[in-house]
């Protein structure tokens, strides 16, 4: 059974889902070599899966993207997630794209390549009039579950630094699952813990 098949029917997973199992083909820009990248292989290693799709290589606002997913790659790494960009390309196009782009200079992460749009429909950011994938940033927890859910246009390129600070509450969270975010947290700044208590008193829990 193809995977066309599988995914015919089911509808794009949405957060705090578990995401269908999925593999691609890729480009290795750290090696130069093809590979294959799988969600289950990502999941045995206890990896987070981070899902940068973008529209298409040779394009313009896409290696601006790119690379500034690159300057945030060694945090995300840290962080233990594993990034992947996405497109619907082949990997021989990712790797031309790499040789030929200056802006790809410093792109060391997986480049996959979803040439029949499976996965990208699969996340709801496939195009039907384009065949192209929208500007989605995906973050899949260790367990499978999507924990993290971005889309953008054509026209709007992404700043890769909310995708680190989002991946640093995605983690305190699971480490600490009692406690909850605020807006604009990074680490070290006060969290909250949901009671009856704290019902219209959220200023004095986080300024007490």
């Amino acid at each position: 059974m193809s995977d066309e098949t599988i995914y015919e029917d089911m509808l794009p997973v949405g957060v705090g889902e578990t995401v269908p199992e999925f593999k691609m083909e890729t480009f290795e820009p750290s090696t130069g070599q093809f590979g294959e990248v799988s969600l289950a292989d990502l999941k045995a290693d206890g990896k987070w899966t981070i899902l940068v799709f973008y529209p298409a290589d040779f394009t313009f606002v896409c290696p601006t993207e790119l690379a500034d997913l690159a300057a945030q790659d060694a945090k995300l790494t840290e962080l233990g997630a594993k990034v992947i960009g996405v497109s619907t390309d082949t990997k021989f196009s990712h790797l031309a794209w790499c040789n030929e782009e200056k802006l790809m200079d410093d792109v060391k992460y997986t480049l996959a390549a979803d040439t029949t749009g499976v996965v990208s429909s699969l996340f709801g950011v496939y195009d039907d009039a384009t065949g192209l994938a929208l500007r989605g940033t995906f973050v899949i927890s260790p367990e499978g579950k999507l924990v993290s859910a971005t889309v953008n246009f054509y026209n709007v390129g992404r700043n890769m630094e909310e995708l680190v600070r989002v991946m640093e509450a995605n983690v305190h969270c699971a480490a600490n699952p009692d406690e909850a975010c605020p807006a604009k947290w990074t680490p070290g700044e006060k969290t909250l813990t949901p009671n009856e208590g704290m019902v219209g008193n959220v200023y004095e829990a986080l300024n007490g």
